[in-house]
C-alpha cells in the first residue's frame, strides 16, 4: 500500500523525537541540573505538564520537545546551536501542528518538512538524520514518477511542433540517462559528491574508489594545478599550505576535495588515471606518505560527545583531528 504524504510527515516527526529527545535531556541536565525536569514541566503548558510523566520516564512527544528547546533557547540551546537552526525549531514546530490537525501535504511542502527535521537532526548529530535523508530521496523518486507519467500523456495527445524545433533530435536519443535515473530510483550518492560518505565507505564505486574516481574525472587545468601543489606541499618542495576553494554552488569544491582525498589513499599511482602525470609535474618520483583527516563541519556536534569504535569519546573538534590521526 503506498504512503501518503501525510503519513511520511508522521513518520519523520517520530524520527525527530527520538533524535532529539537524548540531546534535549542531556543539555537540560547540563543547565539546570537537578531541576531540569521541573523546568522542563514549567516550560510546557499546563494541561500537559499533568500528562508528562515522571523524572524518571518522562513522556515525551515531539511537540513538547520543540517546545521546551523554543522557550529555553536564550538559557541553554544557544550555547550549542544557532540562529538557522532555532528557525528549524519553529518551522517544526508548525510542521507538527498542521500534521495533528490532518492538514494535506503537498509534494513540496512534504519534502520542506523533511528537510527541516533532517537539518535540525545533523546539527544534534543525531543518527535519526540519515532514516530522514532517505525518506527525502524517496519523496523525490516519487515526484520523478509523476513527471513521467504526465509526460507520457502529455506524448499520447496530439504533438504540435514548430518549424524551428521540427529537425532536432530529442535530447533522450543523443543522452543516455544514468540506470537509476531512468528507472526513477536514484539515490543521493549518485547525484551529490559527499565527502563524509566517502570517509565512513559508504556512496558509491564512483565517489568512494580512488581507481574509478580518476578514472570518471577529468582532471581540468585548475583541479591539476591543485594536486600538483598539493604533492609538492606534502613531498617539502613548496606548494602553497592554504587553498582557498572559490567556486560557485555546483563548482566542484566537493570534488576537488576528493580528488585530494584519494590521492592520497596509499594507492600506486599507477592504478590512478592521469596522477602519474601529476607527479612529474610536481617534480617526485612517488606519492607521499600521509595520514587524512576528515572534518566536514554538519557531521560535528559540538554539543553532542561521539562514542567511537574503540571506546573513545570525542567531545570536540580537536578531539575528532586527534583521533582520526591516531587511527589514520
Amino acid at each position: 500500500m503506498a504512503i501518503t504524504n501525510h503519513e511520511r510527515v508522521g513518520k519523520s516527526l517520530d524520527l525527530l523525537k527520538d533524535g532529539l529527545q537524548p540531546f534535549v535531556e542531556r543539555e537540560m541536565k547540563a543547565q539546570h541540573a537537578q531541576l531540569w525536569f521541573e523546568q522542563v514541566k514549567a516550560s510546557v503548558r499546563e494541561t500537559q505538564s499533568n500528562l508528562f510523566g515522571t523524572e524518571d520516564k518522562p513522556r515525551w512527544d515531539v511537540a513538547a520537545l520543540l517546545v521546551v528547546m523554543w522557550n529555553q533557547w536564550q538559557l541553554v540551546f544557544r550555547k550549542t546551536l544557532g540562529p538557522a537552526e532555532r528557525s528549524l525549531v519553529s518551522e517544526l514546530r508548525d510542521v507538527r501542528n498542521k500534521w495533528a490537525h490532518q492538514n494535506p501535504f503537498s509534494s513540496d511542502d512534504t519534502y520542506r518538512a523533511l528537510d527541516s527535521a533532517s537539518r535540525l537532526l545533523t546539527a544534534v548529530s543525531a543518527s535519526q538524520a540519515d532514516d530522514v535523508e532517505k525518506m527525502k530521496m524517496e519523496i523525490l523518486r516519487v515526484r520523478f514518477d509523476e513527471q513521467v507519467r504526465t509526460e507520457k500523456r502529455k506524448s499520447a495527445g496530439t504533438a504540435i511542433e514548430s518549424q524551428a524545433t521540427g529537425g532536432l533530435t530529442p535530447w533522450r536519443e543523443v543522452v543516455t540517462p544514468h540506470k537509476d535515473v531512468a528507472s526513477g530510483r536514484y539515490q543521493q550518492a549518485e547525484f551529490a559528491a559527499d565527502l563524509w560518505q566517502v570517509h565512513i565507505g559508504e556512496g558509491s564505486d564512483e565517489y568512494k574508489n580512488p581507481a574509478e574516481f580518476f578514472r570518471r574525472t577529468f582532471l581540468t587545468e585548475s583541479l591539476k594545478r591543485l594536486l600538483v601543489g598539493a604533492v609538492q606541499r606534502l613531498a617539502g618542495k613548496g606548494g602553497d599550505p592554504v587553498v582557498q576553494l572559490q567556486t560557485n554552488f555546483g563548482g566542484g569544491k566537493t570534488h576537488s576535495m576528493l580528488a585530494l582525498y584519494h590521492l592520497v589513499s596509499g594507492r600506486a599511482s599507477s592504478e590512478l588515471l592521469g596522477v602519474d602525470a601529476v607527479i612529474k609535474e610536481a617534480g617526485v618520483s612517488t606519492l607521499p606518505d600521509v595520514k587524512r583527516v576528515v572534518l566536514v563541519g554538519n557531521r560535528i556536534s559540538p554539543g553532542n560527545p561521539v562514542v567511537k569504535s574503540d571506546g573513545t569519546v570525542v567531545r570536540t573538534l580537536w578531539g575528532e583531528l586527534a583521533w582520526q590521526l591516531g587511527h589514520a
